[in-house]
Parts: structure tokens; sequence; C-alpha cells
């Protein structure tokens, strides 16, 4: 049955790639890359993810599913330019490494991580994705009949198959765009490493390597343990944070955003239907591996279809691929009525667009947040 985990593994890294690479190279031009730079970067992640799911699935024997953090992408895109432009969102991007590696190499840090209350985290999380989500509904409006095509492709597939959803809706937009726009001449399918050297901008670093600390942590590595610890796989977490950290640092400098144990597409690869034997599962996890290194020398043609198209569109289909993502961080933040109004004030200020000595709202709506459920703690 080698055939399963094959097939699975090729599943979760056409379902990885294709559901929100539009997420990642839309964060990364929001602060600034260039076309070359932003190809750079979704090279850098995605050939980092492929060679660090297979080296810790080989390593473990288990399947260590790893990706990019699609939330990070999403806080770039909602944090927009940032006070020294790419080169100090390549410092936060190094910064955040730091931060994830040692949250794996000091347990008081990861300890102090996981205390952030829930309810305000995901709050933090919805107010950053808010902006890409309603981006479909904008889409109809600019551009019906197009907005319309991706909207009902998503939907209708949905209704049959929810994890294809999404990557149908990106083969459709590419049709669309193929059929309407003409592709530029200059760049090619193969992307070419771009070294930006990092600035450290402190108030790039507090309102966006913290963010990008917390929504990595929070959304991407947790969960990604919950998921394998939920198919019976009991990994130590501290060194699993600490190897995706390193990753991350390999990939900053050419212009890669957060590298993590993956969530989604850990379910594919470590559930049962990639093997009825889960001690060969971690053949799924490295085929992903293997096709996620793939996708990412196509990176430059990626990035070309991306440039070439209406940027209402490329932001319609990365709404589309966050409304999970948004609905499930929503729901979780309000379900408690003893810090609601705590994780409102935090989803309200993140998803204003605030900015205070440059630094974005998702730093200041978990402050806010934060004050809020102290002062009730305090009245009670």
């Amino acid at each position: 049955m080698l055939y399963a985990p094959v097939a699975a593994g090729l599943l979760a890294a056409f379902v990885g790639f294709a559901s929100s690479f539009a997420v990642v190279l839309k964060g990364f031009t929001a602060v600034g890359a260039s076309p070359e730079q932003a190809a750079s970067g979704l090279m850098a992640v995605s050939v980092g993810m492929g060679i660090g799911g297979i080296w810790l699935s080989l390593r473990s024997r288990m399947p260590i599913s790893v990706a990019w953090s699609t939330p990070g992408a999403a806080l770039l895109a909602s944090t927009g330019a940032v006070e020294g432009g790419f080169a100090a969102a390549i410092g936060a991007f190094l910064a955040s490494g730091v931060l994830i590696v040692a949250a794996g190499l000091f347990r008081p840090l990861g300890r102090a991580v996981a205390a952030i209350p829930a309810p305000l985290a995901n709050a933090m999380l919805a107010g950053v994705l808010l902006g890409l989500c309603l981006a479909p509904v904008r889409a109809v409006a600019a551009a019906p009949a197009m907005g319309l095509a991706i909207v009902a492709t998503w939907a209708i597939v949905a209704r049959f198959n929810r994890i294809l959803a999404v990557p149908a809706a990106v083969v459709v937009t590419a049709v669309l765009v193929l059929m309407t726009t003409p592709l530029p001449e200059a760049g090619g399918i193969l992307p070419v490493p771009v070294l930006t050297w990092p600035s450290f901008v402190p108030s790039t670093l507090i309102g966006l390597a913290v963010p990008l600390f917390l929504v990595t942590m929070a959304s991407q590595n947790i969960p990604g343990m919950a998921v394998l610890n939920a198919n019976g796989y009991r990994p130590a977490p501290g060194p699993l944070f600490t190897r995706t950290g390193l990753l991350s640092l390999v990939g900053a400098p050419f212009g890669g955003h957060a590298i993590n144990l993956a969530a989604i597409t850990a379910a594919i690869c470590a559930g049962p239907d990639a093997h009825p034997d889960p001690a060969r599962r971690w053949i799924a996890a490295t085929v992903a591996g293997a096709g996620y290194i793939g996708f990412g020398l196509l990176a430059g043609g990626a990035t070309l279809l991306i440039g070439a198209a209406p940027p209402i569109l490329i932001e319609a289909v990365a709404g589309l691929a966050l409304l999970g993502a948004f609905g499930g961080a929503l729901m979780a933040a309000v379900a408690n009525p003893n810090s609601r109004e705590a994780a409102i004030v935090t989803f309200l200020v993140s998803a204003s667009g605030l900015t205070i000595w440059s630094i974005g709202g998702a730093f200041w709506g978990l402050l806010a947040g934060g004050a809020m459920l102290a002062l009730g703690r305090a009245g009670t």
C-alpha cells in the first residue's frame, strides 16, 4: 500500500501550496518586497519547509509535516509597509525565528507563550485576518464576472470536498488571468535567490516580529502538535520548535517569513487515510516535503502569474483560503463569556489598522485586550 502515503503526501503538498501561496506573496509585497524578492521569499519558505518535512520525518519515523505560516503571511498583508522597508521586515523575520528557537530551547518562554489567554490570541488572529476575508466580497463588487466565478467555484467544490475548494479557486483564477491578461515578458518560472541584508528597526521588531512569533506559535506550532498527538504521535515539542525556528533563520535573508509545524495538512499525512499502519505514515510527510521543494522551484512562475492578475482577484483567493481560520479564531475568541469583552476589544483594535509609533494594530490589540482582561479580573 505504498501508493496510499505517496498519494496523501502529494495531496498535502498541492493543498498546502495552492491554498495559500497567494496569501504569502500578498504578505511579502505588502511589507515592501519587489517581485524578485517575493519570488525568492516564496522559494525560501517552500524549499525550507520541504527540507524540514523530509528531515524531521526521516529522523523520527513520524509524519512531521512542516509548513509556512499562513496566519503570519496574513499578518504581513494586514500590517502593510513598515518603517525601514523590506530590509526591516527581514530583520523582523530573523527576530521571530530567534524567538521560536528560544521557545524550543527554554521551557519558561514556551510556557509563557502558551500562557497567553487563548481568547486574546484568537481575537488577535481574527482581527489580522478580517481585512483579507472581506476581499471576496470586494472582488465581486469590483469585477462581478470574474469575482463570482472564483467564489462560485470555491462554494461548489467545497460542497463535495472542502480540502480542494481553494485549490480549485486558484486554478479558475489562473485560467481567468491567462485568458484576459497578457503576462509580462520579464521573469521566468524558476526563481532567483535574492539575498536581502537585514536592518533592525525597533518599531518594526515590536510591531511585526513579536506578533509574527505569537501568531506562528499559537496558530501553527501548537495546533500542529495537537494534530500529531490526536493521531497517536508524541514527539517532544521543544526540538521541533527549535529546528523549524532554525529553518526560519536560514530562509529569512532570502525573504522567507516563518517555517513551522503544519496544522491542516498535518492531518492529511498523520491520519489513517495516509496508511492503515501508523508506523508507515512518515512516508506521506516525506513525499509532501519533496512536493514542496518542487513547488518552490516554480515560485517564479507563481509570482509572475500573481503579478499579472488584478490585485483584487488575488486578494479574493487569499480571503477564501483564510475563511476557515477566521471563523475558527473568532468562535474561539468569544466562546468564554468571562473574557468575551476583552477578546472583542482585541479583535477590534487588531482589525482597525491602528498604527502608533510605526507599530501596527496586532500588537496594540493584544495589549488592549490584556488590559481589559486584567481590569475585569481586578474588579472581581
